[in-house]
């Protein structure tokens, strides 16, 4: 029964997008536990180890959880009953059934300290080797490859002499699994291996025979032999797992400076920069992630002579190669060879630093060619502070070495712009990504400056960062709003030393405390929009938050506009006693409008915010006023707004807003009436419809507009009226109100 109980204990299957084997392997670890309550101690004897083990293994490295609990607790009855399994109680302790509920805290630390126990070290090695890493699932394969590389210390000579010379030859196999997780094993355990040699004073080579060095080599050779001349999503990801390798033997210090191989390993690096169009987006950041880490590893390892300087021809080579790649009209491969620029070591951009800027940023640049390359833009921004962070600060410097005073502005500049990057397509906003890989630059890029030359930020600098972070945080999209406050948060409370010249500092630090910084919710709107608004009474952000709340408040999400409408309400409601402060407001106000005049992102849900404010009486000091300026000009604004529109949304939020103006006493409540007399005979049947209702109820809500027998016959037409009925009916009814009312009938242009 022992060997087909221990068969099962580990059998795992796929049959077609399934596997199968969980639920023998589950019924197995439950015979277990029914041999140590059916079998004395004695009789068990003879199989204890391979029990133990087997146990042990489907606790630690099962794909399910179910089963590794099953096993812990099949575990648990011989170990702490009768005491017969090796080390059980401390296994117990560690691989209790709570504990192995998480897979990678299982594999990666649980693991290596079952394996340090010399009983189940190689039995634990071995069902790594056999059974994991040719698994089917991906997951498992590296979680696996990265085991093995932690337990290496507790069996280094097992590991070099067993079971590489294993693993070389499964490398460059032909099943794609096998070979998969083969090349990433290789690449763990020489990692592994070196670092265990250079702690004990060794050489890097001191565990490898010349065979093993050569295999290493080989599987660069053998891969690209096979897939030189064909590159298919199977290449790319073998190629994935190659660069991995590269990145651990240049870590790992191997002794192959000067060979051909070095070569060889940049042309695959760069291959896959080049192809990574191929693969689906998910696969496609792994394996740009992959190559740009083998790429600084390799540079940092290979490239550098003992004098701490590149060779001047490889270095013109590559940066040039590079930086000519960014105009690349494929997305993608601006995407790769962006990310590359950024993790160059410092001694290839020295020299260099203003011509990869300067190629950087014209990636960030949009042109209507590449209006949709929002990825290859965000790589860009991400990597011009990478750039940054590795050349470091000079206020004196060359610009062509250093970030100096000569380069500050530019760098700023193009970081500035990727925060006002609003683009759309079918993806929704993409322009997202690039605001937030442009948020989180300009956060880098300034705390190294604060740190190293704090003087080079001028005022005017913090200033922008500051305001446009404040914009973003009173955004619409949780996600890019969490992210934009935490890094306003960052900024302002950082202290070694503070960042200078922020606007308000004070009267910020009092909106968010220090000890929120961590846990104000910025995600959820019934937290941040109180604090958000705040800021619209302190002079130097009112512009930039009132052009975020604008998107808020008038935006579709019910929980966000719920919370930011209210918040905007309630500091109107608190500054109605200081006109001075209202009075500011409105022009701020009018100024985003003007602003953004026919910005369809801003424009149709600001419509829609003024609607709103103009219902809740936002504007109530002026309503007793002649011709107060600011209802004319927001009339004026509006009415610039839907001129030869077509927008249903935006010409709906427009009748709201007209339907509020007329509160406002004047000359302009009979151009008012008179806009909203051409709208009763719009094209679209919709909106003459939408605008009889809304002017029926502004004439009950604002009754002393008219007098009240015209009022009751104006109503009286609005109401008995088929606004959808064809035109010439319509203008016949239209015209009957502006005879009423008084206001001059519109005229039709001749065309």
């Amino acid at each position: 029964v022992v060997p087909v109980m221990l068969k099962a204990l580990t059998y795992d299957e796929k049959r077609g997008a399934c596997s199968v084997g969980s639920n023998v392997r589950d019924a197995a670890c439950y015979v277990c536990w029914a041999f140590a309550r059916a079998y004395e101690p004695a009789e068990l004897i003879p199989f204890i180890n391979h029990i133990s083990s087997a146990l042990v293994i489907a606790a630690v490295f099962d794909r399910d959880v179910n089963c590794r609990r099953a096993a812990s607790v099949s575990y648990h009855v011989p170990a702490s009953i009768s005491g017969t399994f090796p080390h059980g109680i401390d296994i117990l302790t560690a691989a209790d059934y709570f504990a192995v509920g998480n897979r990678v805290n299982c594999y990666l630390t649980i693991s290596v300290y079952i394996a340090g126990f010399p009983e189940y070290t190689q039995p634990m090695i071995d069902h790594l080797v056999y059974m994991k890493i040719n698994h089917w699932d991906s997951v498992i394969r590296e979680l696996a490859t990265k085991a093995l590389h932690n337990i290496t210390p507790q069996a280094p000579e097992y590991m070099a002499n067993v079971v590489l010379p294993r693993l070389l030859p499964l490398s460059v196999g032909s099943d794609l699994h096998t070979r998969h997780g083969a090349i990433l094993a290789c690449a763990e355990i020489t990692h592994a291996l070196c670092k265990l040699a250079q702690d004990n004073n060794r050489p890097v080579t001191y565990y490898f025979t010349e065979k093993s060095l050569e295999g290493l080599k080989q599987i660069h050779q053998e891969v690209c032999s096979q897939h030189k001349s064909i590159f298919n999503l199977e290449c790319c990801m073998i190629f994935n797992k190659v660069c991995t390798l590269i990145e651990k033997l240049s870590l790992s210090k191997m002794p192959f400076r000067g060979d051909p191989i070095i070569g060889g390993w940049q042309w695959l690096i760069n291959d896959s920069l080049r192809h990574l169009t191929l693969v689906s987006s998910a696969a496609r950041q792994h394996i740009k992630e992959s190559a740009v880490s083998a790429l600084a590893a390799l540079c940092n390892e290979f490239y550098i002579n003992e004098r701490g300087e590149a060779d001047p021809a490889l270095q013109d080579e590559l940066v040039t190669q590079y930086v000519s790649e960014l105009q690349n009209p494929e997305e993608m491969i601006r995407c790769g060879f962006s990310r590359a620029l950024g993790a160059l070591p410092r001694f290839l951009l020295k020299g260099r630093l203003q011509q990869v800027l300067e190629g950087l940023k014209k990636v960030t640049i949009i042109s209507p060619e590449d209006v949709s390359f929002a990825e290859a833009r965000r790589d860009a921004l991400i990597a011009i502070a990478k750039v940054c962070q590795t050349v470091g600060v000079k206020g004196d410097g060359s610009q062509q070495e250093y970030v100096c005073r000569d380069n500050v502005d530019q760098i700023y500049a193009t970081l500035l712009t990727g925060v006002t990057d609003y683009t759309t397509d079918s993806r929704g906003d993409v322009g997202g990504w690039v605001r937030e890989a442009a948020m989180t630059s300009l956060m880098e890029v300034t705390l190294l400056l604060v740190q190293e030359e704090a003087e080079l930020i001028s005022a005017n600098i913090c200033k922008q960062i500051m305001c446009w972070l404040a914009q973003q945080s009173a955004e619409k999209i949780d996600k890019f709003r969490a992210h934009a406050g935490s890094v306003l948060l960052t900024l302002l409370h950082f202290d070694h030393p503070p960042v200078p010249h922020i606007p308000h500092r004070e009267e910020l630090e009092r909106i968010f405390p220090r000890w929120e910084k961590e846990t104000l919710n910025w995600n959820a709107a019934s937290e941040a929009f109180p604090r958000i608004t705040q800021l619209l009474g302190l002079p130097a952000y009112q512009y930039h938050v009132l052009l975020g709340l604008s998107v808020s408040v008038g935006g579709l999400t019910e929980t966000t506009l719920r919370y930011s409408a209210q918040s905007l309400f309630d500091y109107m409601k608190g500054i109605q006693s200081e006109p001075s402060a209202v009075e500011r407001f409105c022009e701020t106000l009018l100024k985003v409008f003007e602003d953004n005049l026919r910005n369809d992102r801003v424009s149709v849900p600001l419509l829609t915010m003024l609607d709103q404010m103009l219902a809740n009486g936002c504007f109530d000091l002026f309503t007793e006023q002649e011709n107060h300026p600011f209802p004319v000009k927001l009339f004026t604004l509006c009415k610039e707004e839907i001129k030869r529109s077509k927008d249903i949304r935006k010409l709906r939020s427009s009748i709201g807003v007209f339907c509020g103006l007329i509160q406002f006493q004047g000359d302009m409540r009979e151009k008012v009436f008179f806009q909203l007399f051409l709208l009763l005979c719009h094209p679209f049947p919709i909106i003459r419809k939408t605008t009889a209702s809304q002017v029926y109820e502004m004439l009950l809500t604002y009754g002393d507009v008219l007098e009240p027998s015209i009022g009751e016959q104006a109503m009286a037409i609005l109401s008995d009226t088929n606004w959808e009925a064809e035109l010439p009916v319509v203008r016949e009814r239209r015209n009957c109100l502006c005879d009423l009312m008084k206001v001059p009938r519109p005229q039709l242009v001749p065309k």
